[in-house]
This record gives C-alpha cells, sequence and structure tokens, in this order.
C-alpha cells in the first residue's frame, strides 16, 4: 500500500485530490473512490471538485454539527459515513439524508486483560510499566489516555479533569493520576506539569508517560497492560466524534468516567457520565460541552468506592466494537452502498 507525503497544506489540501487522480491513472479500469478519515471542516479550495466519489468517514463533536461540516457533507460528490450514532443523528438531523454509520473498532485479541507481557528482565505489569510505586498494592490508578492538542478549547477536559483530580487526591492519598500522552504541549497543547501544580496535584499523585517511549510508539498489548492496571479511565472530554481509548479501557476490563455529551455516553458500557454545560467554539461555530469540576470529583469518589477488579461487564460491552464484527456489520453493507 503506497504511502504517500503530505502537501505543503496543513491538511494537504493541495495534493489529495491529485494523489486520486494519479491512482486513478496507474489503476486504470478501476472506479476511483476516495476515502477519508478526517476532520471534514478543514477540507477547502477548488481541487475537491475534481474528485467524483468521495466517502468522508467523518467525526461530529459538537452539536448540532458544525456548519462547514454539514456544507462538506451535502457535497454532490460526497457521501458521510458517521462514526458514532450521534454524528449519524445530527448530521441527518441537518439533512445529510445519505448518511452512512460505521463505528471505529479495536482488535479484541489485543485488548483484553493483561496481566503483564514480556520485557527484557522478565514480565513487566501494567503498573510497572507506568511507573506505579505500589508496594502495597492498593493504590487507585486513575489514567487518562488522550491527545495534549489544543488550548481554547482543550478539548479533552485537562484543565477540569486535573483539578478535580486534584480535589479528589487530597482526600485520597492512595489516589495516583497517569497521564498516557504528551506532556507540554509541543502539538499546541498545554503545559500539563505547570497545570498539576496549579491544580495542587502532589508530584507524588500523578506520573507521565516516559516521553521517549511515548513517541516512539508503545506496542497494543503493553497499552492494554496499563489500561488492565488502571481502577478506572477518566475522559471526560469537551466533545467526542467516537473516543477511542473508551472501548479500549472497557475491553481490558477497565470502568471509564466520561462527558454525558456527543458519542461519549453510547460508548460507556459500565463506569458514570459527568454532567457539564455548553461551551461555544466560536472557530466551528457549534457547541461542546464543558464537563462540571464537581460532577467529575463526584464520580471519582463514585470509583474510588467501588469494589476493584475487572468489570466483566465492560470486557462484555466492548466486545461489540470487535473489528471483525464491526467489517461484517457495518463496513460490508457500507461498502454495498458506496458501490
Amino acid at each position: 500500500m503506497p504511502h504517500l507525503p503530505r502537501g505543503y497544506d496543513l491538511h494537504s489540501n493541495d495534493v489529495v485530490p491529485a494523489y486520486l487522480q494519479w491512482w486513478a491513472h496507474e489503476n486504470q479500469g478501476l472506479s476511483p473512490l476516495l476515502v477519508t478519515l478526517y476532520d471534514t471542516w478543514i477540507f477547502n479550495g477548488a481541487n475537491w471538485d475534481t474528485v467524483p466519489r468521495i466517502a468522508s468517514w467523518t467525526p461530529v463533536d459538537h452539536f448540532p454539527a458544525p456548519p462547514d461540516v454539514v456544507a462538506w457533507s451535502k457535497r454532490d460528490n460526497v457521501t458521510p459515513i458517521a462514526m458514532s450514532r450521534f454524528g449519524e443523528e445530527m448530521l441527518k438531523d441537518a439533512g445529510c439524508a445519505d448518511t452512512l454509520y460505521v463505528p471505529h473498532a479495536i482488535d479484541t485479541k489485543v485488548f483484553r486483560p493483561v496481566e503483564s507481557f514480556p520485557a527484557r528482565d522478565g514480565a513487566m505489569t501494567g503498573r510497572e510499566f507506568m511507573g506505579v510505586d505500589d508496594s502495597s498494592g492498593r493504590r487507585f490508578v486513575v489514567g487518562m489516555v488522550s491527545a495534549n492538542k489544543g488550548q481554547v478549547p482543550n478539548r479533552k477536559a485537562f484543565p477540569e479533569a486535573f483539578l478535580a483530580f486534584g480535589m479528589f487526591a487530597k482526600q485520597h492519598p492512595d489516589a495516583l493520576l497517569y497521564v498516557h500522552t504528551e506532556a507540554h504541549g509541543a502539538m499546541g497543547g498545554i503545559d500539563l506539569p505547570a497545570l498539576a501544580k496549579a491544580c495542587g496535584i502532589n508530584p507524588e499523585q500523578i506520573v507521565f508517560a516516559d516521553p521517549f517511549v511515548w513517541r516512539m510508539g508503545v506496542p497494543a498489548h503493553v497499552l492494554a497492560a496499563c489500561y488492565t492496571g488502571m481502577d478506572v479511565l477518566l475522559q471526560p472530554s469537551m466533545g467526542e466524534g467516537f473516543g477511542i481509548p473508551l472501548v479500549e479501557a472497557q475491553a481490558c476490563g477497565t470502568p471509564a468516567i466520561t462527558s454525558s455529551a456527543t458519542a461519549s455516553p453510547e460508548l460507556l458500557g459500565d463506569g458514570w457520565t459527568v454532567e457539564g454545560q455548553p461551551w461555544w467554539d466560536h472557530a466551528q461555530k457549534s457547541w461542546l460541552m464543558a464537563p462540571h469540576v464537581s460532577s467529575i470529583l463526584e464520580r471519582l469518589v463514585q470509583a474510588h468506592a467501588r469494589e476493584r477488579g475487572t468489570s466483566q461487564q465492560a470486557i462484555d460491552f466492548a466486545a461489540g466494537y470487535d473489528a471483525d464484527l464491526v467489517f461484517d456489520r457495518y463496513w460490508r453493507p457500507a461498502m454495498e452502498a458506496l458501490a
């Protein structure tokens, strides 16, 4: 499968249509179809008019669907594919009647309860990999697996999550927050260690992913061990087009705390939702949800009070997003419709 370079334009608007023309020339006799997996509100330029058929597998993480997402989805040469039932509803409410639905998926042969994995000096648990000092075996580990991108809005709600955890940790010295992301805002995000300090989090109660290891790529089976080592996943995002870590964590038997807006509630099989209030995103001219710190704090308290251990309810729920099942149940009909 050829892997072609990005364009000079930040989002490759300048080269993608040309790449399709090149592919069509190299594969004469086949009917070309361009499938995008990207935010569609950034697509622009007359080049896209030269593409005969586009299927855009698109996230919708606002309510209602942002005007630019709707405008793209209504183009004559575009068929939108929603990746959540929420997104499907928002697009159809906006008049995109031909919207298809295919959710994201995970490999449940990889994302499953993993107590340990082979390492250079023998087996290593997920907690050991995360750097959790757990000699007592009773640390309550809260995990965040979210991209640190964007400042206003900070869509993954790091400020609200950190502030709530800071309050929670003062009353629960056994609590520890593991943050699996780039910590210093190199991708246009925020300085998370500075945020942790401002939220009063004890340095001994927060661990960030090793930057070199994170940059080089953590293998999926190691990430599964990390999920297994968490007591709860914390993902109270302001908006999600899907939210893959929610499903990954639950496939490993870990319940989650997530938002009560956009796609997040439909991905929760075991855990808690947090409340919030609408937050106007001027850039996309639609609404996100700012989670209430008090609601996150309440859910952390409830998670801490719950009996710890692997949640079979979460595992059973996540099985509905297994890649083979999603391919047969959703991709096959979608491809037939596109054909």
